[in-house]
């Protein structure tokens, strides 16, 4: 077939629509993933739908981000999510497991089928050739009940790589350089298609690392070939009957083509409080750090663990330096210790912890308050971490563990330690007995879903009102994270089955008032925010704890691709205005006229400024579906809405 990767995996699951760009396509989803922190929405959702059973080739539900169990509650749910996936059909990776990403790749992952899953780093799949796309928890459910997944056709962009990495410069450098060129919003509307004589020395898991961080590009997805690579990878995982191949075909066309000489790239650093503010090591060499940390779902493979581990053999850490170490997944774990390099870490001064996503998403490891902390995680958002004042640096392993040894930042270049050439296991430990199965009748093994006292029923949505009146409780700049706006860490996260209750944290890092200003005004209000706003995770909690609060319109200049989604989802109007904050500022009221009748009329929404006695013009992008999602009050009294008209 003469088309591009992408081209091929779209054509083949396609259910409705055309592959022209911007257009709304529906595709059918082969698989999905979800993980405890989104997840238990999504199994609160399935259970208002009454689904007998999912309705995907697989379905899995993994426990990794809600480890620690400080009381009642993250157990309690995992209790609950255990049955749910017994409920519904869906295999179960219990806690301690490890990462859903780096395990949905050894375990189910296979080449030309799509996934969807309620974590924006879902991505990472498309390192074996999937078409993997993350999306909010309440699409997820959908897929998992057999609907199609509604997307906007993205434009295809051809990175070709070329050449062979230096010593020293590894996978994690060639994503932060997509982001040096890129920033945080250049790959929005776009899928990242990897070509090019460099793939043949980038493992999968390599592939892992760069498909993984696609996300912090904004991109809807990033594809690989399957090659030998992949087959090889499937085949140390004793599943070489799942690989087929998928190459561009020898005219394949793109929207753009950009090229990467890998020869030339150095080790780069991304400086807080964001992905894309990437510099070479070397133009920051020298600051003193607290932290290196080694893992999450952005460096999760067996190499990622083991160079560090020949880096430190017979050296110690740092004086002063926490050098955490935090294993993906079990059998990672047992692999490297198999190979001595646990003890090798140890023997060095290095803090091992368990297998999950931990100190990536706040959960423990947070680093000292403005002391410098180098991590091979995805994100630096502020406050992330854990800690309100961090300075997390985002790097590669190498960089990482030169850094550990010298207490300051060091580029690897600069070290007497010889490179060491790592290669992925050829016989790895393969352990899948975390995992259960889903039964064979769902509904007779768990007729009722195991709830403790923290699982709350969801909110009911309200439809669009005859004329939206909304006073702006608050106002904010560019780039606003998921993390801004719904926090993560050890405080929030226990609380994600329970929105009236989380809903106390929206903002809180940003502006401490605007919970209870929100409960204190009776009416329906909004918030004004810049370019790419809600950036960053998939969790929809940022969008239905905000609605619980009364939110009912956003206006920004633009709007990151899941979470726009996400705000129609639980009805709340999403329209764009080029340089809101200079038209409007808090405390001002917005109306709006016969918004169902303006939506469905064009593109351009009136906007009257009662209090400046302006007028506005907003857009919308919303499809002709999306469009009576919102009018509707979201998706959930959307879906019901047509199941009542088919009676």
């Amino acid at each position: 077939m003469a088309t591009n990767i992408t081209h091929q995996l779209i054509e083949s699951h396609l259910v409705s629509g055309s592959l022209q760009p911007d257009s709304e396509i529906a595709i059918r989803i082969d698989q999905t993933l979800t993980q405890d922190a989104t997840g238990t929405l999504v199994m609160l959702e399935l259970e208002a739908m009454d689904l007998d059973h999912a309705r995907t080739e697989v379905s899995v539900q993994y426990v990794d981000h809600n480890l620690l169990q400080e009381d009642h509650k993250n157990p309690d749910d995992h209790l609950f999510l255990e049955s749910a996936a017994k409920r519904f059909g869906l295999w179960f990776s219990r806690p301690g497991n490890g990462v859903s990403h780096p395990l949905h790749q050894e375990r189910f992952g296979r080449p030309g089928a799509t996934l969807l899953g309620s974590d924006s780093h879902t991505c990472a799949a498309g390192a074996i050739g999937m078409l993997a796309i993350g999306a909010g928890g309440l699409e997820v459910a959908m897929a998992i009940a057999g609907e199609p997944f509604f997307v906007k056709m993205p434009k295809v962009c051809n990175v070709r790589l070329e050449g062979e990495l230096p010593d020293w410069v590894s996978a994690k450098d060639i994503i932060l350089e997509m982001l040096r060129r890129h920033d945080v919003k250049g790959g929005v509307g776009w899928i990242l298609e990897y070509t090019g004589g460099g793939l043949q020395g980038l493992s999968a898991m390599d592939r892992h690392v760069i498909a993984n961080m696609g996300a912090e590009l904004g991109a809807t997805a990033s594809v690989f070939p399957s090659d030998h690579v992949t087959r090889q990878f499937l085949k140390a995982q004793g599943r070489e009957q799942d690989w087929q191949e998928l190459q561009p075909g020898p005219d394949a066309k793109y929207d753009r083509e950009e090229v990467i000489e890998l020869d030339k790239l150095e080790p780069l650093i991304a400086l807080p409080t964001s992905p894309g503010n990437v510099v070479p090591v070397r133009d920051v060499a020298g600051e003193p750090i607290y932290q290196a940390y080694v893992g999450s779902s952005a460096n999760p493979g067996y190499r990622d663990f083991a160079i560090v581990a020949e880096m430190l053999n017979g050296h110690r850490v740092a004086d002063g330096v926490s050098l955490d170490i935090n294993p993906t997944s079990r059998q990672i774990l047992q692999n490297l210790a198999r190979d001595g390099h646990v003890l090798t870490l140890l023997k060095a001064g290095a803090r091992l912890h368990q297998a999950g996503c931990n100190g990536c998403i706040g959960m423990g490891q947070a680093p000292a308050t403005n002391r410098i902390s180098l991590r091979t995680v995805p994100r630096n958002f502020p406050g992330r971490s854990g800690t309100r004042e961090d300075a997390v640096h985002l790097c590669s392993p190498e960089t990482a563990a030169a850094s550990a040894l010298t207490g300051k930042i060091t580029d690897p270049r600069d070290t007497d330690v010889p490179c060491p050439p790592i290669d992925e296991p050829q016989s790895p430990i393969i352990d899948t007995g975390q995992f259960a199965p889903p039964p064979e009748f769902p509904r007779e093994v768990v007729p009722e879903l195991l709830k403790g006292p923290n699982i709350q029923s969801l909110p009911e949505s309200q439809p669009l009102t005859h004329s939206l009146e909304a006073k702006v409780l608050l106002s904010v700049g560019d780039n606003v994270s998921t993390d801004e706006i719904m926090p993560a860490g050890a405080r929030v996260l226990p609380f994600r089955s329970n929105i009236p209750r989380i809903a106390e944290f929206v903002y809180i890092d940003v502006d401490p008032t605007y919970v209870e200003r929100a409960k204190d005004y009776e009416g329906a209000h909004a918030i004004i925010g810049g370019a790419n706003y809600g950036q960053g995770s998939s969790r929809e909690h940022a969008a239905i704890a905000p609605q619980y609060l009364g939110l009912r319109l956003v206006i920004a200049e633009s709007f990151a691709r899941i979470h726009f989604q996400n705000l129609v989802n639980f009805g709340i109007l999403p329209l764009t205005v080029a340089e809101a904050s200079d038209h409007i500022a808090a405390n001002d009221t917005l109306v709006i006229e016969l918004p169902a009748e303006q939506l469905r009329s064009g593109h351009d929404v009136a906007l009257l400024n009662t209090t400046r006695h302006t007028k506005l013009t907003g857009q919308h992008k919303l499809s002709q579906r999306q469009q009576e999602v919102l009018i509707a009050g979201g998706l959930i009294p959307w879906m019901r809405s047509r199941k009542d008209q088919r009676k």
